[in-house]
């Protein structure tokens, strides 16, 4: 089972969302906002992290801080953003690997197939 790290700064979204990656056998961990990032991913032992905060720029800091980190330069990484071509310009100039974008609005469904494109196998 792949273990998730979904940070989100709305907790209403940040339920519906784990709902559904539970739905497709996801182990996920939920937390808001945080600059611990990395020590999240350890003791989680994620396999990916999903990022969904408000502001771009929470979600552009918290990538930085993961790739910033040599044993996480390849975690597989989700963005949600309503500013989808903010965030696609954002991450070209990162040269950013391993990521998938979803777009605000978004479905649970569509969080999933961005994360099941990802990782390494399959569940």
């Amino acid at each position: 089972m792949h273990r998730v790290l979904l940070i989100d700064d709305t907790p209403e979204i940040a339920e519906l969302l784990s709902f559904a990656l539970r739905d497709r056998g996801y182990d996920v961990t939920v937390s808001g906002y945080d600059t611990s990032i990395n020590e999240l991913v350890v003791q989680d032992r994620a396999d990916a992290v999903i990022l969904d905060c408000t502001m771009l720029n929470m979600s552009e800091s918290l990538f930085d801080a993961v790739r910033g980190e040599a044993r996480h330069a390849e975690l597989p990484v989700v963005i949600i953003s309503d500013t989808p071509e903010v965030a696609v310009a954002s991450l070209r100039a990162r040269q950013a690997r391993h990521v998938r974008l979803v777009p605000k609005p978004f479905s649970g469904s569509q969080v999933v197939a961005a994360l099941e494109e990802l990782l390494p196998f399959p569940i």
